[in-house]
């Protein structure tokens, strides 16, 4: 018998929200069917309308609270900041710490079967706002000028932003006052419907402990119109500029950067500092984009280690050689691997910057590069992998619970990946001694987390 809905689109229902999902929704439930909810909060009662019914859950919207959340706080006025990434913008931070720690908890025993490994309180900001050292942002039209900022939900719409309240000033200051000056120079943006006009995205990076900054002009066409006039106007207008980039995409996608890039001001790379590694960093180059932060994650990350000095440590998914670089330091050899071969070339020069001379990087994916290099006869006292999203390859889980490190430090920028792939490293012989989650993005839902694992005894 199939089991009917208890809601109907339309429907105007009191609810008391008692979870949130992991998108940063509300979650009520209705003789247990969930109903998810935007910007309501666990403890807070409310009236919602039902906006939309599938087999399995409803979506509502908030239309009254009757009893608040402690941890509730107030938004910022203006349309834009309900569409800059920031799910959690209306929760106290100690709140979105909380959340972030019980998300951890939750999948490592929902997902992992984990239930007596130790999950600390995770380490957040003391100023959890104008973090990020890198924006690229969609340009479009209105009333004759561009516009700049971001897309509103599951639309292509664009909503002009002049502050994200969790961009770097520089870097929201360096979008407003190119976007500017590309406006009065009569740059037409780019139309997706019709895939013409000119200037798709402006990017903006900054290197917050150098004070370096690079922008970079996206744009359909091989030209640039106006380009000298743009080079002079911004090198006039933001003085700390170092580099000035055209990129070319003139393909239909939605892929932001084209295969196509110059530098036509200034220099290839900015420079910043994580603790006391220098890293180059160029236009297409990934760099986390919270240095604060990443420089906790990397710090624990390297306590986790254990390093005395002597020891080899394997490095998966190694992109620019940032945790590499951090753990060369203590390490007496690292080996660093990564699919993306410009991402190899900027590591070795990252090395090459410091004058560090124990880490060797290759181009390939771990999971054929480590098992050939354990097949080769390397063996490593300590691997650390920071895979993407997805988690790592079953193929490198194995060939860790073949090759036996007495370590293995998992820094994971999904809770549910990495619960998954600690229950294969635990079948395999491991044991997972702590996890320390780290707040890189505080608004929004996303935790990362670090976890120590160790080879038990007798395998």
């Amino acid at each position: 018998m199939t089991k009917s809905i208890p809601v109907r689109k339309n429907d105007y229902i009191d609810v008391r929200f008692e979870d949130l999902t992991h998108d940063g929704a509300g979650v009520a439930k209705v003789v247990g069917f969930p109903i998810f909810v935007q910007e309501a909060l666990p403890e807070e009662s409310g009236k919602i309308k039902i906006i939309k019914t599938q087999k399995n859950y409803a979506i509502g919207k908030l239309v009254e609270i009757t009893e608040k959340s402690p941890y509730r706080v107030e938004i910022p006025a203006g349309e834009s900041h309900k569409y800059g990434g920031c799910q959690l913008e209306h929760m106290s931070y100690e709140g979105q710490l909380k959340y972030k720690e019980n998300q951890v908890k939750q999948v490592l025993t929902r997902i992992g079967k984990l239930e007596d490994v130790v999950v600390h309180p995770v380490l957040g900001m003391e100023e959890p706002w104008h973090y990020r050292n890198k924006a690229q942002v969609p340009v479009g039209e209105k009333d004759g000028k561009l516009i700049a900022g971001f897309f509103k939900p599951r639309s292509h719409e664009i909503v002009d932003t002049n502050e994200s309240l969790i961009q770097l000033p520089e870097v929201n200051e360096a979008i407003n006052i190119v976007k500017d000056i590309c406006s009065r120079l009569g740059i037409e943006a780019y139309n997706e419907q019709t895939h013409k006009g000119v200037l798709r995205h402006i990017m903006a990076r900054y290197g917050k402990q150098t004070g370096e900054l690079m922008v970079v002009l996206i744009t359909r066409t091989l030209e640039l119109p106006h380009k000298t006039k743009i080079i002079e106007e911004i090198i006039a207008r933001l003085p700390m500029v170092k580099s000035i980039v055209h990129n070319v995409n003139s393909m239909r996608t939605n892929v932001i950067m084209g295969p196509q890039t110059t530098v036509v001001w200034g220099n290839e790379f900015v420079y910043d500092y994580i603790g006391d590694v220098k890293f180059a960093i160029s236009a297409m180059s990934f760099y986390q984009v919270n240095p604060d932060q990443t420089k906790v994650l990397y710090e624990k990350a390297l306590e986790y280690t254990g390093l005395t000095g002597g020891e080899t440590v394997i490095d998966a998914y190694c992109g620019i050689g940032t945790i590499s670089l951090f753990l060369a330091q203590k390490a007496g050899k690292v080996f660093g691997v990564e699919v993306v071969p410009q991402a190899i070339e900027d590591a070795k020069r990252n090395a090459e910057l410091n004058g560090i001379t124990n880490a060797e990087f290759e181009a390939g994916e771990a999971e054929v590069v480590i098992p050939k290099w354990y097949k080769e006869g390397n063996r490593a006292d300590v691997l650390v992998v920071d895979p993407p999203r997805k988690g790592c390859d079953e193929a490198l889980l194995q060939t860790i619970i073949d090759m036996k490190p007495t370590k293995v430090v998992y820094v994971s920028c999904n809770p549910g990946t990495l619960a998954r792939d600690l229950r294969i490293l635990e079948d395999g012989g491991y044991k997972t001694v702590e996890v320390q989650p780290v707040d890189m993005f505080p608004q929004t839902t996303h935790v990362e987390a670090i976890a120590k694992i160790i080879l038990k005894e007798g395998n």
